[in-house]
């Protein structure tokens, strides 16, 4: 893993995987799964990793959280940027933290919460986190007008925020009031579409944003980094064929669940074993399994011929 400061520039370098987290049959977090899917992603070209609701971060036990920290360090490899993620609850986070500072993470992501939260609340936290960490974290603004932009602004110019993962779904990615409003308040070099391949274009091109994450990099991540060249080179026919590649598999997840058809997305694949997904969340049915299974072999015949970035 990489260990050095967090530096905004790479966020322009790599598409920001977003995995699951495989577990045993025992419900315990395996390392070797892991790391075959960390191996996945390096392969094709991918150098930063963010673990956060594909990794169902919001249910993880405190007592595994060291344990999950250290694994996820050790299996990466040394240029591979790493970003966990704490909360959604102030408590947990908060002693999320106290863990975190034990290891060499160049930031942390908070995961967004709308249950018993206020604008001034989560502006709050989010700087209180920042300073008990003692380093600025990842703001994700997932519901329209979470955080209100002057409360941003606050934050920022206190140093708390490292970079922003904008979320906010929309029917028309171009018709976005709130973006719009973030980011004259934000530098847009720091800010990441965290939407996946879908509304790239449009939040690269149009908005000026940086980068992007993404699910199903973690199925063709050589196709997903070649999509990010492609819209940073203005190339955006390219771009707009690999965004309609990805449908097939993105309307799976849009229709049924994206954290569920990811999670057996990555097993179907054959890039490693994910298990079982933890309480809170189901397994899905075995229709719904060869539904994905379908779309995610298609997508790997063209992913294997595709050339490594």
């Amino acid at each position: 893993m990489q260990t050095a400061a967090f530096n905004p520039a790479l966020l322009r370098t790599s598409v920001f995987a977003v995995p699951p987290l495989a577990r045993d049959a025992n419900g315990i977090v395996c390392p070797d799964e892991n790391e075959k899917i960390i191996r996945y992603l390096e392969q094709g070209g991918v150098r930063s990793i963010l673990y956060g609701g594909n990794a169902v971060f919001y249910h993880m036990r405190l007592s595994e959280y060291d344990e999950v920290l250290r694994m996820l360090a050790q299996r990466s490899g040394d240029e591979t940027v790493i970003v966990p993620s704490i909360g959604p609850a102030y408590g947990v986070a908060a002693d999320q933290v106290d863990v975190l500072r034990d290891h060499d993470f160049g930031t942390v992501m908070l995961l967004p919460s709308r249950d018993v939260v206020d604008q001034a609340g989560i502006a709050s936290g989010v700087r209180q986190l920042a300073e008990q960490l003692g380093k600025p974290i990842v703001l994700y603004l997932k519901f329209d007008r979470w955080l209100k932009p002057s409360l941003i602004k606050a934050l920022e110019d206190d140093g708390a925020i490292s970079w922003i993962k904008y979320a906010v779904v929309r029917d028309d990615p171009a018709d976005d009031d709130y973006l719009r409003e973030v980011l004259e308040v934000f530098p847009a070099e720091r800010v990441v579409s965290g939407i996946g391949e879908q509304p790239a274009i449009v939040h690269l091109n149009d908005f000026g944003v940086t980068g992007f994450t993404s699910g199903c990099v973690c199925v063709a991540p050589k196709r997903s980094m070649e999509m990010m060249h492609a819209i940073h080179a203005g190339d955006l026919e390219t771009a707009e064929s690999i965004r309609k590649w990805f449908l097939p598999l993105e309307d799976l997840r849009n229709g049924i669940n994206p954290i569920r058809v990811l999670h057996h997305a990555v097993a179907e694949a054959g890039i490693a074993h994910t298990g079982d997904l933890l309480p809170m969340l189901s397994n899905l049915s075995a229709d719904e399994i060869a539904q994905i299974a379908k779309a995610v072999s298609a997508m790997m015949v063209d992913e294997k011929n595709a050339t490594s970035v």
